[in-house]
């Protein structure tokens, strides 16, 4: 078995802070430092394991900061609250891998990252969506292998989306952000679904409508289905943008999957098993004009059976918010939440998160899940 290896930034800080993967950029660790904190970080590649981290934790550790990849439930919790633990904060967005009631009934403040993810996922989306739409995978894949004879009127025929019917399921900020992007870009009609109507997104595409109209261009659409079975059969392009709760597990399974159009394009870069992997690869074997468009899987890093042999499927593995800019900034304000923490900050309560990610950042903790239950103030309380 692979030695765990860390390094130690700042080994005189006199609050100690674990976190179980390295991560990109400096400004991260400039907020831990301002807050004295010793900051000890994995530089391992794999993946710790509950017992790695536990023993890490130690007897005495002020805070932490973990992945996505990893299970923060009840027992990781009361190890760091065992250890005086007063803060922890998800390097992600979602917080599925999170036991957030199990922290509020120990009072640790559980942090995440959101706002910096927006753009670069909803890019990721647009990407997987041509990608598959084109089949650019089966012709890359076909021309390296040098079976390139010359230019074919029928080779790799693809989808035109122009003007087509888009869907997408979740529309919060990565949902909407993707909408606008096909919308505006491709003159797409929407059909969207969510527990609750988004004004701002129709209000969006109604403005739009206008001005296509007053450019003498057919208007777009926008509607918001009441049944997810009202949306897959209307859409050429369904994107996933929904959260992973014990609602949405396996939203698209194979009933569904057999609602849509045998031609339609299926994107996903929200959670893995939102989707019944094992039946979209069922069906995408008897739909060879079915496509799908893949950032995420539901047993990573393992895929299920067949999907990787399948020439109709777009696979990356789960990279939907990697540039540079996003990384660094999820570091910040994962940074900044423990740190904002452990130095008593107020809760920051406005959406837009970038005075955190340069310049002199405000000495509030970016985003705290459990703030309210635990009775932490928002800046300006």
């Amino acid at each position: 078995m692979e030695q765990i290896k860390w390094r130690v930034h700042n080994p005189s800080g006199g609050k100690r802070v674990v976190v179980t993967k390295e991560l990109p950029g400096e400004r991260w660790l400039e907020f831990l430092t301002r807050a004295e904190c010793r900051v000890e970080i994995c530089t391992s590649a794999n993946v710790l394991a509950a017992d790695e981290i536990k023993a890490a934790i130690g007897t005495q550790c002020d805070g932490a900061i973990g992945q996505l990849t990893e299970v923060w439930g009840a027992e990781m919790f009361a190890a760091l609250k065992a250890a005086g633990g007063k803060a922890y904060s998800n390097y992600a967005v979602g917080f599925n891998n999170v036991d957030v009631d199990a922290a509020t009934r120990l009072g640790i403040p559980v942090g995440n990252t959101p706002g910096v993810l927006t753009e670069t996922t909803a890019q990721m989306a647009v990407a997987l969506t041509f990608a598959a739409a084109r089949r650019t995978g089966e012709a890359e894949r076909f021309l390296r292998a040098g079976r390139y004879q010359g230019w074919l009127p029928t080779l790799f025929l693809g989808e035109l989306l122009w003007k087509k019917t888009l869907g997408i399921i979740g529309a919060g900020r990565i949902g909407q952000a993707y909408a606008r992007m096909m919308v505006e870009g491709h003159k797409m009609n929407l059909v969207y679904y969510d527990l609750r109507p988004n004004k701002a997104l129709e209000n969006y595409v109604a403005a739009y409508a206008e001005f296509l109209r007053s450019q003498g261009e057919d208007p777009v659409t926008c509607r918001r289905a009441e049944r997810l079975e009202d949306l897959l059969p209307a859409a050429d392009c369904v994107s996933v943008h929904t959260a992973l709760d014990e609602t949405t597990h396996h939203l698209i399974n194979a009933p569904r999957l057999a609602l849509m159009k045998a031609n339609a394009i299926l994107v996903n870069t929200s959670r893995g098993p939102v989707i019944d992997e094992a039946a979209l690869v069922d069906h995408c074997r008897q739909h060879p004009n079915f496509r799908a468009g893949l950032d995420v899987f539901e047993d990573e890093p393992e895929l299920k059976p067949g999907l990787v042999e399948l020439e109709n499927v777009v696979i990356v593995p789960h990279v939907a918010s990697a540039t540079q800019w996003t990384r660094q900034g999820m570091a910040s304000l994962a940074a900044a939440n423990v740190a904002g923490i452990l130095m008593g900050y107020p809760v920051w309560q406005k959406e837009d998160i970038r005075p955190f990610l340069e310049g002199k950042a405000p000495q509030a903790a970016p985003s705290i899940l459990n703030a309210q239950a635990l009775g932490i103030p928002a800046q300006g309380d």
